[in-house]
């Protein structure tokens, strides 16, 4: 038997998509933090988003997107809620 080692590389693994899926679930937690306590949700966003980039060599482009997604609702949302007076936890 012979084994067909050109479709094994083009296979999705279980770690690719877990990968995309945890920078999807950043890329909407930042999205939220920016409404609802930033200091609460969006440190659990960024940490999201530096494991899923870890992860996969696949979604490495995902995860660098959910990284900066993360990081700029990070700004904005600490800056809405400071400026607002609204509490940051």
């Amino acid at each position: 038997m012979s084994v067909d080692t050109g479709t094994a590389e083009g296979r999705w693994s279980t770690v690719d998509t877990v990968g995309g899926f945890l920078a999807t679930v950043s890329i909407l937690a930042s999205c939220l933090g920016l409404a609802y306590r930033p200091a609460r949700i969006l440190p659990f966003a960024i940490l999201l988003a530096l494991i899923a980039s870890r992860m996969s060599e696949r979604n490495a482009r995902l995860a660098g997107y959910a990284i900066a997604v993360a990081v700029i609702c990070w700004t904005v949302g600490m800056t809405i809620a400071v400026v607002t007076e609204h509490p940051l936890y």
